[in-house]
């Protein structure tokens, strides 16, 4: 298929890559130029514009940093841009609140498809993803979601699928948190990081697993950044909010990772381990 990605962030370019490596055509944009030069040496087309981008295209993939920048591309430049034959599919981390507009905005030829996992799991087609929309045009879609994972997850609308991101999320973001805070408890005991690291490797659950050393370190280096962890904490709280529910938890958990951003705001999530020192 011949598929648009806007937005070449390191989760963005894993999908372009991916797809590249499946044998779709894929034209590329950024607002920023300068970040698709692997990909246009693997094959890709990178396009001055927007317009360019989508041009004559069976589907176009947005992969965005937050509200504002979908809300800007995908209601101001995109809408107008779009042929009818094209399916818009929006991949980032998003409000449901968004979504729903989005489906509405772009009527029978939307799909929400945000995306669990790391870009290195994206690259090797190990992501799970979690699909919301009409089903005719996710079936559609058959071509570029079996090239990306086998691990689907399909929602009836949207939102839905936009609500189950900001539910998983919500639980790394707080267990990131919470192992962080079980390093400084056993340090300031006396314990090691060695043995920290024997005593509890097997207890934490596989998501967490993947962050370990990076939380122990407080390492920097990764690809969700502390900003965006604390932007998708606020998703959450205002996601149960809409519904009258308040998340106590959740607003540390926020608070925490704005603290980490105003330290290093390109750093990992793991970073906010840098908040609790070491003794």
């Amino acid at each position: 298929m011949d598929v648009a990605v806007l937005g070449m962030g390191q989760m963005g370019r894993a999908l372009a890559g991916r797809l590249l490596d499946r044998g779709h055509r894929v034209r590329v944009w950024n607002r920023t130029r300068g970040r698709a030069g692997q990909l246009v040496s693997a094959g890709a087309e990178e396009a001055q514009s927007i317009a360019a981008a989508v041009d004559g295209v069976d589907v176009v993939v947005t992969m965005l940093a937050d509200d504002a920048a979908v809300r800007a591309v995908a209601l101001g430049e995109l809408r107008p841009l779009l042929g009818s034959a094209t399916v818009y599919v929006d991949c980032s981390t998003v409000s449901p609140a968004l979504s729903g507009a989005l489906s509405e905005g772009f009527a029978d030829r939307f799909v929400a498809m945000p995306v669990l996992g790391a870009p290195a799991a994206v690259s090797a087609g190990q992501a799970v993803l979690l699909v919301g929309g009409a089903a005719d045009q996710i079936d559609r879609l058959g071509p570029i979601i079996d090239s990306l994972s086998d691990k689907v997850r399909r929602y009836d609308t949207a939102p839905l699928a936009l609500t189950a991101k900001l539910t998983s999320n919500m639980l790394l973001l707080s267990g990131v948190v919470a192992l962080a805070e079980a390093f400084a408890v056993g340090r300031s005991g006396g314990l090691r990081d060695d043995q920290l690291r024997d005593l509890l490797t097997t207890s934490v659950a596989p998501g967490l697993r993947n962050r370990f050393d990076s939380v122990l370190t407080g390492s920097p280096e990764g690809w969700w950044t502390v900003v965006l962890g604390a932007k998708d904490a606020g998703l959450a709280i205002e996601t149960a909010r809409s519904a009258g529910v308040e998340l106590p938890s959740a607003e540390v958990v926020r608070h925490l990772y704005e603290a980490a951003a105003s330290r290093q705001a390109d750093a990992d999530i793991a970073f906010v381990a840098d908040l609790y020192g070491r003794p």
